[in-house]
Formats: C-alpha cells, structure tokens, sequence
C-alpha cells in the first residue's frame, strides 16, 4: 500500500540546542461527506435485530458509540463531517451493483468512500454461480475509474473481502449454525454439506477461498491504479481470526455489533493519516 510518510525538518543551532517540526502537509484534510459502499456488512445488516439493515452500527458509516465507525472517528476529530454520513450499502449486493452506489457518492460530492463488496460474489447456491474474476475486475476498474474521474480529490479505503472459509470453521461444529445456514441457503456455495470429509466438498471450500483470495487481488491492484488517495487495509479483514460470538444470532453469517466493532478498528487503523482540527 502507498503510504503518506511523514518528514521531519531537524534544525541545529550553533550552540547545539535540536529542534523539529513535522511536515503537517501530509496529513488527510477531514472530509465533509463520507459514503458508504458495499453489500450487507456494510449496510449493518442483522447487527441489532432480525433480518433488518443497522445502518448506525456499520463499520464505515454508522453513529453507534460503541462500534466507533470511521465516521464517529473522524467525527470526532472535527465538526466538518457531522451529519454528512451517507450509507448506500445494500444487501445482497456484488460488483454488479457497485457502479449504481458509485454514481450516488458521485452525486453526493463525498470526500471520503470506503468500499467492502465482493462476498455476495462468491456466496451464491452454486460454485459455477460464482462471479469470474476476469467480470468482476472490469467491474471494479470501470466504478474505480469512475469514482477518479469524477470525484479526483476522494480519499478512498477498501476493506478485503472476509474469509468464507474461516466462517465455515468456527461454525460447522454447532448445530444451531449449521441449521440456519441450511434453512436459509446461505452462502452455500461455501457452507453446503459443512460436516463432510469428503474430497470433493473439501476441495469446494478451497476453490471459493481462492475466488475470494482473487477478488481481493482485484481490488488491491484498481486501489493502485487509482493512486495516492486510495488505501486498502493490505489484507487485514481477510486475515482476521473471528469467532462465533462475533456474528449475528439471527444467521451465524454477518458480523454482529461486536464484530462491526472490530471491523472498525482494524480498518481505521490501515487507513488514511487524518488531520485533527481539534488539536
């Protein structure tokens, strides 16, 4: 990942006394609008009841106190970005989509995009339902190259698409999880059959890992295309170890507030160096 670095001007006076000061410059000036992109994580989906959209505990957009989004975050750094949180996640979701809520941060001048999209294209019924990867790169370039040409001055996170498999393992020995990923079809392209041995549904899960491995290998090389006001979190969703108790009773799939929680946290912390006007 490109990263801002910060300099240093260190003066030595002629009795020896050292002084510096920090090139501010290179700090991110704070947004006035933010906006929200992606599928279902993102739109807080089943983070505070049954089968509904949590708009406030999302990760990026959300005005929960205890999730602490990017938003309250930066919000706290200044009053420009009060008020001006605008979410157009949308569950189900996938780079399909992700043009339409392009255009709609395009149209609401946000200074400032974070985008997690990319699970609702390898959680399908079907293994051969899942989205190529040479479809989802035109997909990702053409909104990126979008949001560039319209938005030049956006700062821009993306998250990496969550681990599939590492759901699949910390929930395929409970029986209550593996009853609502059954019951409601979920992501079975991944989760069918969660208790077989056998070879063909182990070498499944792998090949949907890998589609996901290379849907964020997409989006790791669009954000580098699209130059220095991109970041992504260098692969810090995909690799984080989460739990059961983590993810939603309602599907024992999306993340619940907990989970959103930390979401926050260790994208906040892959992200962009922001200036603090409260200082």
């Amino acid at each position: 990942m490109i990263r801002h670095v910060l300099t240093a001007v260190v003066l030595v006076s002629g009795s020896g006394s050292v002084t510096s000061s920090a090139a501010a410059s290179s700090l991110e000036p704070l947004p006035g609008v933010m906006a929200a992109l992606g599928d279902s994580v993102s739109a807080g989906f089943n983070a505070c009841g049954w089968y509904v959209s949590c708009t406030s505990r999302s990760w990026s957009a959300g005005d929960n106190a205890e999730v602490r989004s990017h938003y309250v975050r930066l919000a706290e750094r200044g009053p420009s970005l009060h008020g001006h949180n605008r979410n157009f996640a949308v569950p189900g979701a996938t780079s399909a989509d992700l043009m339409g809520q392009v255009d709609k941060a395009i149209a609401e001048k946000a200074e400032y995009v974070t985008i997690l999209l990319g699970a609702q294209d390898a959680c399908v019924r079907t293994e051969t339902a899942m989205t190529p990867v040479a479809l989802f790169r035109r997909r990702v370039e053409a909104a990126m190259g979008k949001l560039r040409a319209e938005l030049p001055g956006a700062r821009v996170f993306v998250a990496s698409i969550p681990d599939l498999r590492r759901l699949w393992q910390v929930g395929k020995d409970n029986a209550i999880a593996r009853t609502f990923w059954g019951l409601g079809r979920i992501c079975q392209a991944m989760l069918a059959n969660p208790t077989s041995t056998k070879r063909a549904d182990v070498q499944r899960r792998a090949r949907v890992r890998d589609r996901v491995r290379d849907f964020n290998r997409e989006w790791a090389r669009a954000c580098l295309a699209f130059g220095p006001r991109c970041r992504t979190d260098e692969g810090a969703v995909f690799a984080y170890p989460f739990t059961l108790a983590q993810v939603s009773k309602w599907d024992y799939f999306h993340p619940n507030s907990e989970g959103q929680q930390i979401l926050a946290d260790i994208t906040f912390k892959k992200g962009f160096d922001w200036s603090n006007d409260t200082l």
